[in-house]
């Protein structure tokens, strides 16, 4: 009789602590996805159009943020490079067809980005060309000051990078884009400009390429080698591990129940309670929601310290207890996002506790990366990348139950 009311009572003291494990669980998983950490990043909900900020988006919940960099600042970092470098250029050797007029091809990568637009923008005011418009189309007649001399610029044409697939920021596009416009050009071509190095590297593939000055933008690793061999003129970092960590950090920030300022300055301005912290300036928009990173561009002077392999030392293995987090990158074959952002992503993630889910899309259709965003209630928080600036209701709907 004693020996059942033994495995009686043990039974009961099982049931009692698997029903409060159980509870827990039941608690923990009765958190709805609406109500969990939404990190936006890279691609900021907004109009494509209009350029304004999807604010419905960015107030989804207390608990969303956007993590990106300074895109209208790092236009005019780019535009200052190319006009620092032609303040100190030889006039005779960069007109190239003596006609005293410096022309120049911009490639474009999605005239519906607001970070493309920032550098189509940040480009044509330093170079005069600006006429109110990012299109590729819309530009006049410029000047700029060439090794002391005041010379004439004109942009011989603007050109939106798509792939046959309907992708943005092509680099194979801009390979052919170059060719097309070696022919049509010749040596009226003084100068590249591209808004991204993917563009940059692609046009320096063209067979005809004509070996002028080219400027890109994210100092991509094979960009940085590029301008070390001296075959890349200039580009601008925006601070890639910075927004990689920032990401992380912020969600990091709001699975530890942060709120308020702590969720944008813990790790991110000051240490949090594990001791890391982001070297890299970072600045918070509150209008906005927006954690941004600064830009610095990059040259024959000093692409040395933005060689591959240098990770932040200022964020160092957690004891941050383990939470699942699922990530979207709009396309896997875009040459930032996979070269960079990724690397970065993977490298932190550990280091913050996190453990990391990446789903990637094709760059072209939303259906893509929406269809696996699945399995929702597996996940504590959210990272989300966007193939439209303006999809962000699509993946809303998916968090709302």
């Amino acid at each position: 009789m004693r020996s059942n009311l033994k495995v009686i009572g043990l039974v009961l003291i099982i049931a009692l602590v698997m029903g409060g494990l159980f509870a827990q669980g039941a608690k923990e998983a009765g958190v709805a996805n609406k109500d969990k950490p939404l990190v936006w990043f890279n691609r900021q909900p907004s109009d494509p159009a209009t350029g304004v900020i999807d604010m419905e988006s960015m107030n989804w919940n207390p608990k969303t943020y956007y993590v990106g960099f300074d895109a209208a600042g790092g236009g005019a970092v780019q535009g200052k490079l190319i006009t620092d470098y032609l303040a100190s250029a030889d006039p005779a050797k960069l007109d190239r067809n003596g006609d005293g007029i410096i022309g120049y091809v911009l490639c474009i990568g999605d005239v519906g980005h607001n970070d493309s637009k920032a550098r189509t923008e940040g480009i044509r005011k330093a170079l005069g060309t600006w006429n109110g418009s990012t299109e590729p189309s819309v530009s006049k007649e410029g000047s700029v000051v060439v090794g002391g001399r005041t010379m004439r610029v004109i942009e011989l044409e603007g050109k939106a990078m798509t792939g046959t697939d309907g992708s943005t920021w092509n680099a194979n596009a801009a390979t052919e884009a170059m060719g097309g416009w070696a022919t049509k050009f010749g040596n009226q071509i003084d100068m590249v400009v591209s808004n991204n190095d993917g563009m940059a590297m692609g046009s320096l593939q063209a067979s005809n390429y004509p070996g002028v000055p080219i400027f890109g933008y994210d100092a991509n690793a094979d960009a940085i080698e590029a301008i070390g061999a001296g075959r890349l003129t200039g580009t601008v970092s925006q601070n890639v591990d910075a927004q990689a960590a920032g990401t992380l950090q912020v969600l990091r920030n709001l699975l530890d129940g942060l709120s308020g300022a702590d969720v944008y300055t813990k790790g991110i301005t000051v240490p949090d309670q594990w001791g890391n912290k982001i070297t890299a300036p970072l600045d918070y928009w509150a209008d906005v929601k927006a954690v941004m990173a600064a830009n610095s561009g990059v040259d024959a002077s000093n692409w040395n310290l933005y060689t591959e392999g240098t990770r932040d030392a200022g964020i160092k293995q957690s004891a941050a207890p383990k939470k699942r987090v699922l990530l979207t990158i709009y396309n896997a074959s875009d040459n930032f996002l996979s070269s960079s952002y990724v690397p970065a992503l993977n490298y932190y993630a550990p280091l913050l506790g996190i453990d990391l889910t990446i789903v990637q899309g094709d760059g072209q259709n939303e259906s893509i990366t929406l269809d696996r965003f699945t399995n929702l209630n597996s996940f504590d928080a959210y990272a989300i990348n966007m193939v439209k600036t303006n999809s962000g209701p699509d993946y809303l709907d998916k968090l709302r139950y």
